[in-house]
C-alpha cells in the first residue's frame, strides 16, 4: 500500500488481492501516519527557504567528500517538468524542482535537492555520482518513494 498527494487530494494505493477488511482495518491508520508525517515533515515551500535547503544539504552531505566552498546555487520550483522531478543546470547552478514535489515529504524534497546538488560535481549518472548521492541517507527509501509514485501513476520518470 502507498498514500500520496495528487492534485491536493490524498490518494490511496491497495494491491488488486486485498480484501475489503483487510482495507477497513489497514487504510485509516496509513491515512492517520500519513497525514501526521505531512504535518511534521513539511518540506520549504518558498524559493528562498529551499535554496538555504539545498545550501545546508549540500554542506552536510556533498562537502565533505568534494571539499571547497558550496557552489553558487538557486532553487526554483517549476510547473512545466512533467516527467522529471528535478533538473540542474551545472553552469548556473540552478536547480529546478517539479511543482509535483510540492505535497511530497520534506525527505523526498531533499533527496532531489541532493541528487539535483550532485550534478554540480558530477554531471552525468557515474558512478561517482552515485556514490555523491548515496551520501544521503535517505537516498534509497525517498527513490522507491518516488518510483511507487510513478508506478501508481503508471509513468516513469527520474529525478533529473
Amino acid at each position: 500500500m502507498t498514500a500520496f498527494r495528487e492534485h491536493g487530494r490524498l490518494v490511496i494505493v491497495v494491491p488488486a488481492a486485498m480484501t475489503a477488511r483487510q482495507r477497513r482495518d489497514l487504510i485509516p491508520p496509513l491515512v492517520e501516519r500519513f497525514l501526521a508525517r505531512e504535518d511534521t515533515a513539511a518540506a520549504p515551500r518558498g524559493e528562498e527557504a529551499l535554496t538555504e535547503r539545498a545550501r545546508a544539504l549540500y554542506e552536510r552531505h556533498l562537502q565533505p567528500a568534494v571539499g571547497g566552498p558550496v557552489p553558487p546555487l538557486g532553487v526554483r520550483w517549476v510547473g512545466n517538468q512533467q516527467r522529471r522531478w528535478g533538473s540542474c543546470s551545472p553552469e548556473t547552478g540552478e536547480i529546478r524542482l517539479s511543482d509535483r514535489l510540492r505535497t511530497m515529504p520534506a525527505w523526498v524534497v531533499d533527496y532531489v535537492l541532493v541528487h539535483e546538488a550532485a550534478h554540480l560535481v558530477e554531471r552525468h549518472h557515474t558512478a561517482r555520482f552515485r556514490q555523491l548521492e548515496a551520501r544521503y541517507p535517505e537516498a534509497g527509501r525517498a527513490r522507491a518513494f518516488l518510483e511507487g509514485v510513478e508506478f501508481a501513476r503508471g509513468w516513469d520518470a527520474s529525478p533529473g
